[in-house]
């Protein structure tokens, strides 16, 4: 059973924090100091140190940091595509396929 609550998605930054937190607790449930886990994940020490107070950190960093702690895979879940509930909403939205988003005006 997963106990980690769901994101709070008020802002950009409280789930950047929110990530920072999740990424330290289980941090600490490896035993892993933040030297130990910015030396696994091969960044700088005080960018790591940054992202647990800030939640501030390169996507690249923030991969790599997911592969350190074996959690990777979970990556695999953003941007996926829309799920559909029935063949009918399927068809119907293949007649409006668009190659790019519309312009800003």
């Amino acid at each position: 059973m997963n106990n980690i609550v769901a994101f709070n998605f008020s802002n950009p930054n409280d789930v950047a924090l929110q990530i920072a937190a999740r990424v330290n607790a289980r941090r600490l449930e490896l035993d892993l100091t933040q030297e130990g886990l910015a030396a696994r994940a091969g960044i700088e020490f005080a960018s790591y140190r940054r992202f647990e107070q800030t939640g501030e950190i390169s996507l690249r960093g923030l991969l790599q940091i997911g592969f350190a702690l074996n959690t990777l895979s979970e990556f695999d879940a953003l941007f996926m595509q829309k799920q559909y509930q029935s063949i009918d909403t399927v068809l119907n939205e293949q007649s409006v396929i668009r190659k790019r988003g519309e312009k800003n005006e």
